[in-house]
């Protein structure tokens, strides 16, 4: 009987901490120390072979009476802790208090027979009903046997249940997350949103406020221009733009990937869905343009037409590839940020200067996650078909 009761006190403390319960792994376990201490050394007093061989017996008990006195003082730790979890857990830690007691008198060879018998027999109690409650509740889903109130509880403070997030900030994955980051920037907001490389900043093209705010909320200066996201090159081909065969055997080899063609601007693109945006993004003459690799961002830019995008760190600074680094960056500036764990990349886009493919080829203004010698065999391929 003492092994089972150690065993399963055991097998109480492992599944609590399998659970992430650390005070009800902590207590489980010290239960099991406790009661495994106390019945063996109980059943060994109570032999005389085994106390001799063993050298347990009357006047030889200091170890054991120590070890009951720090049984106590842990234990009444967990008494302290257990009240502000449940009842049940209260009553638990307080009955093995007394059963530390029992074996701090049993050491001293003061105990008596009724209080030992009295103390195992509401353990026993209490024990029965936790198990039966815990298991019950388990099953059913529901708090059918009551395991009671914390006594003690900690209030939080009025300033932390009324602060909010800095921002809204759904998941990717949650098609009801889409939306709502579609309806803030639909309203002219400013939202953190992933790519296929790194995070960005992003603004709807129909909205040149939202794209001089995020001109403030990056310090960017005025002369560094703003590129453009689309959902698909039929986008771009429905605009109907001035590019050459070669330009589009070129693009229809990048796209959608994380290279940035820099084109010659004009009104197509008002016909592509810039709107009121078209003198903020790009410069006057040329602007970036870009098909992303990512369905989630391809379906949000779907749902609000061409987008303003640059990388969503504070100017000068390292690029963000976390949904945490954008809230905790720039957060408390943003409208929204639509979380989607680690970037892909570490690195932004490459940047193509496309203006002059006819004339003498691509350059390549900024390498980033496409390494360069890797663009120019793509440009190859295409002039040669």
């Amino acid at each position: 009987l003492i092994l089972i009761g150690g065993f399963v006190q055991l097998l109480a403390g492992f599944l609590a901490f399998r659970k992430y319960d650390h005070l009800g792994g902590a207590a489980f376990l010290t239960f099991s120390a406790l009661w495994s201490s106390f019945g063996v050394t109980r059943v060994l007093c109570a032999a005389p072979v085994s106390g001799h061989l063993l050298d347990i017996g009357a006047g030889n008990t200091e170890g054991f009476t120590a070890g009951s006195v720090a049984f106590l003082v842990l234990n009444a730790f967990l008494i302290i802790l257990a009240s502000s979890f449940n009842l049940v857990l209260l009553c638990l830690t307080l009955v093995m208090e007394l059963l530390t007691i029992c074996f701090l008198l049993f050491t001293l060879e003061s105990l008596p027979l009724p209080f030992e018998i009295v103390v195992l027999s509401i353990l026993s109690i209490v024990c029965f009903y936790g198990a039966t409650a815990s298991l019950t509740n388990c099953v059913f889903g529901k708090d059918l046997l009551m395991m009671g109130p914390p006594l003690l509880t900690v209030q939080s403070s009025k300033k932390d249940k009324e602060d909010p997030l800095p921002c809204v900030c759904p998941k990717s994955h949650l098609t009801s997350g889409l939306r709502t980051i579609a309806e803030l920037l639909n309203r002219g907001a400013v939202c953190g949103v992933p790519t296929d490389t790194v995070y960005a900043l992003a603004a709807s093209c129909k909205h040149p406020e939202a794209i001089e705010k995020v001109y403030r909320i990056k310090d960017r200066p005025q002369e560094k221009p703003i590129c453009i996201f689309i959902s698909n090159l039929e986008q771009l081909r429905a605009a109907s733009p001035p590019i050459s065969p070669l330009l589009w055997e070129f693009m229809e080899n990048v796209y959608p990937g994380g290279v940035g063609c820099i084109i010659r601007k004009g009104e197509w693109l008002k016909k592509l869905g810039v709107g009121a945006g078209y003198s903020r993004v790009g410069t006057q003459d040329s602007i970036m343009i870009r098909v992303p690799d990512l369905t989630v961002l391809v379906h949000l830019i779907d749902m609000t037409g061409p987008l303003a995008i640059t990388s969503a760190n504070p100017s000068g600074e390292v690029d963000s590839t976390h949904h945490d680094m954008v809230i905790s960056r720039l957060g408390h500036k943003l409208e929204g940020v639509l979380c989607d764990g680690e970037s892909d990349e570490v690195v932004a886009s490459t940047v193509v200067n496309c203006t002059k493919i006819d004339e003498s080829g691509i350059t390549i203004v900024r390498e980033g996650c496409i390494p360069a010698g890797k663009v120019m065999q793509i440009f190859e391929r295409a002039k040669n078909r």
